[in-house]
């Protein structure tokens, strides 16, 4: 007996639409990770397309998949970019989000737009409690997505990751399937 396939969010843009990352999508979704404004932005560090080869293989759709990524495509089917959760642990129920859009589609608000929906729909579809984003520290669009789609400002993680080889701060940011007592609290009276 096959699985039939779980659906994908909406889009929540009309410029584009989600299906799952398939491995097919290789060579496409390393054209748009190498674009130079997106490395600059990224922690990747890819040599090939055949590096994406074992991501993609660790790709479910299911909470227990250690990641779970969807293809951006635009009307033309073009893979735009992609968004999707990594480092998930379903024990904690937190998983962490990124994403990654080619720069023809920038300031359109597809990013936020997609980030909603996917969000959304991940509370629904897997339970999580939590889920955060790291983001370089100069890199002030993506924190401009997160903070438009309710993820607050945590903290910053120094010296987190390597990009283009240099250990650069990023950013830590959240956002909780409900608030919690400490909040609410903080907030009231």
């Amino acid at each position: 007996m096959t699985r039939s396939p779980v659906a994908v969010p909406p889009a929540g843009h009309s410029d584009v639409s989600l299906r799952w990352l398939r491995p097919e999508d290789a060579h496409a979704w390393y054209a748009v990770l190498r674009l130079p404004e997106v490395t600059a932005q990224t922690s990747w560090s890819l040599a090939s397309a055949e590096d994406l080869k074992p991501i993609l293989a660790a790709c479910g759709q299911d909470a227990t998949a250690s990641q779970v990524r969807l293809a951006i495509v635009d009307t033309e089917g073009v893979l735009a970019g992609s968004i999707g959760f990594h480092s998930i642990n379903s024990q904690h129920g937190t998983a962490e989000i990124a994403y990654e859009l080619a720069p023809h589609y920038w300031q359109r608000g597809i990013a936020s737009a997609v980030c909603n929906e996917v969000v959304a729909w991940a509370w629904q579809r897997f339970g999580w409690q939590r889920i955060q984003a790291s983001v370089l520290d100069t890199n002030a669009a993506s924190a401009g997505v997160l903070r438009r789609c309710g993820f607050d400002l945590e903290g910053r993680l120094r010296r987190y990751r390597r990009v283009a080889g240099v250990s650069r701060d990023f950013d830590v940011y959240s956002r909780l399937a409900e608030p919690s007592a400490d909040v609410i609290s903080s907030t009231a009276g």
